[in-house]
């Protein structure tokens, strides 16, 4: 259903596009005809001289839209290459098709949970259409970047401060969904949508890195705990073994004065037997 949706407002805008154009490609008039018929009759009558007001080149990456008596002559661009045009009669404009990419002005705004950010971004945009761009927007460059202010504001205000630090992927998506919507009958197409970095209050930093500090020590304490639970459990198992060999204190008793030996310190050391003791303990 989604897809559907999308196919059939694309086809809406693309329809709605042509229409603009349609009307600016309208018929001269009989007056028009007139006039071009008399430039170019001029025209091939001086043309060794008007040879070099006729001729146009456009490089690779770029493409002419010409205008004839103030009318679209063509609904698809000149270029690339050579192109003739009348004196008098044709002008053109030339539009460059590569892409262009250019940062969003860092932005103060109030997300969805009332904490203030500062975010910038960047977009890189194209000219898919060259007619489109010229006819039906006096500057799409110019136009577009106030649009990508606007569209990041808008977009941003709906999240909260945890989707705007997670999520970073799905609002540049959205941003560039929106973006190539908004500019498809200006003949641009957003290519992608970046955010750069997301600045937060001081206040707010210290509040967070104190959070997380707290988060980390509380793990720290469980892992602790849990670890002193594993050491008893494995020290009452250890008790009971010693309990049903009463040998086996007393070569616990010797390997515990083997590692006080092996550490060459000055300590002295006078073994002396359980029994002894267990000998005192009855009286």
């Amino acid at each position: 259903m989604e897809m559907e949706h999308h196919m059939e407002s694309g086809k809406r805008r693309g329809a709605s596009k042509d229409d603009l154009i349609s009307e600016q490609t309208g018929s001269l008039g009989c007056c028009g005809w007139v006039i071009v018929i008399i430039a170019g009759f001029f025209t091939i009558l001086l043309f060794p001289l008007t040879i070099w007001f006729s001729l146009r080149i456009v490089q690779e990456y770029e493409r002419a839209v010409i205008f004839r008596l103030g009318r679209i002559t063509d609904r698809k661009a000149k270029g690339p290459g050579i192109f003739f045009i009348l004196p008098c009669c044709d002008s053109f404009v030339k539009v460059d098709l590569r892409t262009v990419s250019f940062d969003i002005p860092p932005q103060e705004i109030l997300t969805k949970d009332s904490v203030t950010v500062c975010v910038d971004g960047v977009v890189y945009f194209r000219v898919s259409d060259p007619i489109a761009s010229v006819a039906n927007v006096s500057n799409a460059d110019f136009s577009t970047r106030l649009l990508a202010q606007t569209t990041l504001r808008n977009v941003l205000g709906t999240k909260n401060l945890a989707e705007l630090l997670s999520d970073r992927e799905g609002i540049a998506h959205s941003m560039q969904s929106s973006l190539d919507e908004a500019t498809d009958n200006w003949g641009i197409k957003v290519e992608r949508v970046e955010i750069k970095d997301v600045k937060l209050p001081h206040q707010l930093q210290r509040a967070m890195a104190a959070e997380a500090e707290a988060s980390r020590e509380a793990r720290a304490k469980v892992i602790a705990a849990e670890g002193e639970m594993n050491a008893s459990r494995a020290l009452k198992e250890a008790s009971l073994v010693i309990a049903e060999s009463p040998s086996a204190l007393q070569l616990r008793y010797l390997q515990t004065l083997n590692t006080i030996a092996a550490e060459k310190n000055s300590t002295i050391i006078f073994p002396l037997p359980m029994d002894v003791l267990s000998h005192f303990m009855r009286k």
